[in-house]
């Protein structure tokens, strides 16, 4: 069991690297950029709902 675990590990490290985000500057900045006007359209969604469900509530009264 314990030399299961031991080839394991040493396996592991002999893995390639792989980048999650590229390491040029410009497609960083591009993804940086579409992250942010994300997660603006889904705070925008959630002012435009918050004002329907005021707007139904002011009718019902």
């Amino acid at each position: 069991m314990k030399l299961l675990l031991l080839l394991n590990t040493t396996t592991a490290w002999a893995e390639e690297k792989i980048e999650l985000f590229p390491s040029t500057p410009f497609y960083q900045y591009i993804i940086y950029e579409n992250l942010t006007l994300f997660w603006l359209a889904i705070l925008g969604l959630l002012v435009l709902i918050r004002m329907k469900l005021k707007e139904c509530e002011r009718l019902q009264k």
